[in-house]
């Protein structure tokens, strides 16, 4: 991937790899399938070698059916050990996640979804609030806010999530 900054991570690897929830999708054209940046297009097409038809028109990583199961499942997951195929270079939104960018009523919100098992139990931890901290300054920082105003496309309007801050916005969305 480009030289986009790494997010540093929440939620421990090891609890991920047992959790089996996230990467997996009820419907098809799912808001919970990670947007790609513009930048994160090209390079998964041309390094990684990912297939046009896995990059939706809206910029989103098209789930593909669960064999013998229901649902969908993110092309890149390789399911028999649960590990993202290009974890090294994964798209900012998942980098992110269980964090999310929300946009409601006008404000630009870092929500998160409680639907991670291992949030929910530590979203009140001073872990957690101080992760919080460092997540809000490292997106409201200048290249952050840049890159959000270059990418809208990220900023979505997730339910069900609860808001832990507030961001700054970009000019192009107020």
């Amino acid at each position: 991937m480009p030289s986009l900054k790494v997010i540093k991570q929440f939620v421990p690897q090891e609890f991920c790899l047992k959790c089996r929830g996230c990467c997996r999708f009820k419907e098809i054209n799912s808001v919970w399938s990670p947007c790609l940046l513009d930048v994160e297009i090209q390079e998964l097409l041309d390094k990684e070698g990912i297939p046009a038809v896995s990059i939706s028109v809206d910029r989103r990583i098209q789930p593909i059916p669960i064999p013998g199961a229901e649902g969908f499942v993110c092309p890149l997951l390789e399911s028999r050990d649960n590990k993202c195929k290009i974890y090294q270079q994964r798209p900012f939104e998942c980098q992110l996640y269980p964090f999310l960018i929300n946009l409601r009523k006008d404000k630009l919100l870092l929500t998160v979804d409680l639907n991670c098992p291992y949030i929910a139990s530590e979203i009140n931890s001073q872990a957690a609030k101080d992760y919080i901290v460092y997540l809000s300054n490292f997106l409201n920082s200048p290249g952050q806010l840049k890159m959000l105003k270059d990418n809208l496309q990220v900023i979505q309007a997730y339910e069900e999530v609860r808001e832990v801050a507030e961001l700054n916005l970009p000019h192009e969305t107020q």
